[in-house]
């Protein structure tokens, strides 16, 4: 049986600015803005190529046996890219603050670009979700 990572919950605070952010700045597509139940609202989008979307949630009560999140505590989901220096160039002209490019060496966060899969860069969306992205060395479909 395959168990695949479809939707990741995002705690936030205002579903309209968080929906701009990940939508206008970092270039998320919208697949759902809906009123599921009375005061439940769900904002789903996915990045350009990605099997997994995130999930704005508003008003949903935490499934039983879970907690809550509060805006701003998801720290280290992480995308992926092919040309980490072309995706930090896209989200700067975009407005969104981002992290020079780092890798890790000897000494720690060394910024500037590592070897194979040792790129990295982050930014946080308006509530200080922490978000990494990590350049890998081919598209999904080619691992």
């Amino acid at each position: 049986m395959n168990w695949t990572l479809e939707v990741v919950p995002v705690p936030v605070s205002d579903m309209d600015r968080s929906k701009e952010f990940y939508a206008g700045k970092v270039g998320f597509a919208v697949d759902l803005d809906n009123e599921v139940a009375p005061g439940v609202r769900i904002i789903q989008m996915t990045p350009a190529g990605s099997r997994c979307s995130i999930a704005l949630l508003s008003g949903m009560p935490p499934a039983p046996g879970t907690k809550e999140m509060a805006p701003g505590t998801l720290q280290g989901l992480q995308i992926c890219v092919t040309d980490i220096e072309a995706a930090r160039a896209e989200l700067v002209e975009r407005g969104v603050d981002v992290s020079p490019v780092r890798h890790v060496g000897e000494s720690g966060w060394t910024e500037g670009k590592g070897g194979t899969w040792n790129s990295f860069m982050t930014f946080e969306d308006p509530d200080g979700n922490g978000w990494m992205v990590q350049e890998a060395p081919s598209e999904l479909s080619e691992r």
